[in-house]
């Protein structure tokens, strides 16, 4: 079974995102998002802010985990025959 990516690079996608650079789209939109909310004081809107508050929190780890991965697979450099660096091809 040949999975494609939609949203993340790969040698078929080279155009991709990385997986760090989509979730820090995703963490600046948040941002944009909570400003919009953050002057409104009804329990809702701070209930949204202080779940936002911690999904950015969350996002944050993960592009940190992102980026380690990242800094892996460079580590590993590329294949002259064009395998992939890791999994089974």
């Amino acid at each position: 079974m040949d999975e494609k990516t939609t949203f993340l690079v790969t040698g078929e996608n080279p155009k991709g995102w990385t997986i760090e650079a989509l979730l820090t789209e995703v963490q600046n939109d948040m941002v944009k998002r909570c400003t919009k909310i953050i002057d409104d004081q009804r329990p809702e809107a701070r209930a949204v802010l202080n779940n936002n508050i911690d999904i950015l929190a969350m996002l944050n780890q993960c592009i940190a985990k992102a980026q380690d991965s990242t800094r892996i697979l460079n580590r590993l450099g590329r294949h002259v025959d064009g395998r992939p660096r890791i999994g089974v091809p």
